[in-house]
């Protein structure tokens, strides 16, 4: 079967929360199809204990270009460094805004503090770093594209996931109200709403779909829980010139749970 091989060896591409899981996998892929890629991460290291590398020196061993710099979301001076930073390669191209906490708790249960925590990573930090990214393409007179990680809980209750779901709703109505705002100005802006996906953010879930339904929560899978390699596809596609009429779109990959 044929596949999309765009050609990303002229971009430079951020990726926040590239060290694991989604944003690892995005990353890898974009440094595959020739991108330079800054991962803006806390961390430097993965998660997973079957990776050693971190994400940039991973793409480097594989005779691509990449940088890590550290990077709290939450804090828009921050987001501005790394994008100012990525002036070193020309600027940023594709900004992927995919760094994201989740924590579960029952609606009843989340304090104030979670509350904020998440919101201020997941939402704030995407607001932002669209907000950045496209005032630095326009700048620089090169208008690129802003993908955001949203979810499937954007459109969907599910158990213990009230503080979660309501970043992830915003971040859907971020990603239009940006799209509309800056199409005249060509800046592309869309959205990747992730289902069930076996990363280390949720924790004792594994890449069986079975096996990925936590008491109380039942993620009626017409598919089966993803790899995170496999949501990495549609980054590229939105991100590539034949998505170039696309924006203010969320690509649900999902394993067609929101249509249940």
């Amino acid at each position: 079967m044929a596949s999309l091989n765009p050609d990303f060896s002229d971009s430079t591409v951020i990726v926040t929360g590239a060290s694991a899981g989604i944003g690892r996998a995005v990353a890898l892929a974009f440094g595959d199809a020739g991108a330079t890629v800054v991962n803006a991460d806390v961390r430097e290291d993965p998660k997973a204990e079957s990776e050693s590398a971190p994400t940039h020196e991973k793409i480097r061993e594989e005779g691509g270009n990449a940088e890590y710099a550290e990077t709290d979301v939450a804090d828009p001076d921050q987001i501005r460094a790394v994008i100012e930073a990525a002036r070193e390669f020309g600027g940023v191209d594709v900004m992927v805004n995919n760094a994201g906490v989740y924590t579960k708790r029952r609606f009843l249960d989340v304090t104030p503090d979670e509350y904020d925590e998440v919101q201020a990573v997941n939402a704030r930090g995407t607001f932002f770093g669209t907000q950045i990214a496209a005032e630095d393409m326009l700048d620089r007179g090169n208008p690129g594209v802003v993908i955001n990680t949203s979810s499937d809980t954007q459109g969907r209750a599910a158990w213990d996931h009230s503080h979660y779901a309501a970043t992830k709703g915003a971040i859907r109505m971020i990603t239009r109200s940006a799209a509309l705002e800056l199409a005249q100005e060509g800046v592309r802006v869309n959205a990747v709403a992730p289902g069930p996906v076996a990363t280390e953010i949720r924790e004792g879930w594994s890449d069986e779909a079975d096996e990925m339904a936590p008491e109380g929560e039942t993620p009626n899978l017409p598919l089966r829980a993803a790899e995170p390699a496999e949501l990495a596809g549609a980054y590229l596609f939105l991100a590539s010139d034949e998505a170039s009429y696309v924006t203010g779109e969320t690509i649900w990959v999902d394993g067609g749970g929101h249509v249940c």
